[in-house]
C-alpha cells in the first residue's frame, strides 16, 4: 500500500531538505532544493559572506554564492 502512495506522491514531499538536486518529472527541469554545510569551525569564503547569529547558532550566509551557507553546531 504504501508503494501506491510514494507514486502519487512528489519527490519534492518525499525529500524536501535533502541537499541533492531534485530531478522533475519533466525532462530536463532539475529543482534545487536548500541545503547547508554544517561544521564545528565556519569561516568566511569570500568577501561577499558574512556572520549572522540566528536562535543562538553562528551561520555564514553569502549573497553571491548560495554554496558557501555555513551552520556552526
Amino acid at each position: 500500500m504504501l508503494g501506491i502512495f510514494r507514486s502519487v506522491l512528489s519527490t519534492k514531499l518525499l525529500r524536501p531538505f535533502t541537499a541533492q538536486p531534485v530531478h522533475s518529472h519533466k525532462v530536463g527541469i532539475v529543482e534545487s532544493t536548500r541545503g547547508m554545510k554544517v561544521r564545528s569551525s565556519v569561516k568566511l569564503i569570500c568577501n561577499s559572506c558574512s556572520f549572522v547569529r540566528r536562535r543562538g547558532r553562528l551561520f555564514v550566509v553569502c549573497k553571491h554564492d548560495p554554496k558557501h551557507k555555513q551552520r556552526q553546531g
